[in-house]
């Protein structure tokens, strides 16, 4: 079981998988400045969270391997991402096609750098 941690003073227990669908969803509306609240209950209590870009997140997998995403769950935590009341873990709905899980990179991959484009041949000049 992996954790959501929150300004790190609050940790939020979860399944890997969960966690990695929500990773997917926290960071694309955090990368568009985008605010919003997210609601969990923990030991039986609800606990609502802002997050914000200035808000420190650390999304800590038990195991190394990251889940299959399913595309569905995705779109669907987006839309309740976006909603007036929030993120929520919503259940998973049944998908058929789920990819076999790749392994979690140890450090963010650095974007490659474009090809350069080769220079034009010279005419040939008889």
């Amino acid at each position: 079981m992996g954790s959501l941690v929150y300004d790190s003073r609050t940790s939020i227990p979860m399944e890997d998988r969960t966690l990695a669908h929500l990773q997917v969803v926290i960071l694309a509306k955090l990368r568009r400045r985008e605010s919003f609240g997210f609601t969990a209950t923990v030991d039986d209590r609800e606990v609502s969270l802002w997050f914000g870009p200035r808000v420190a997140l650390e999304f800590r997998y038990a195991d190394r391997r990251r889940p299959a995403m399913n595309r569905a769950w995705l779109e669907l935590l987006a839309d309740v991402a976006s909603s007036r009341d929030g993120l929520v873990i919503a259940p998973e709905p049944e998908t058929a096609d789920v990819p076999d899980p790749r392994p979690i990179p140890r450090t963010p991959s650095t974007p490659r750098r474009p090809a350069r484009p080769r220079p034009a041949p010279l005419p040939d000049v008889a």
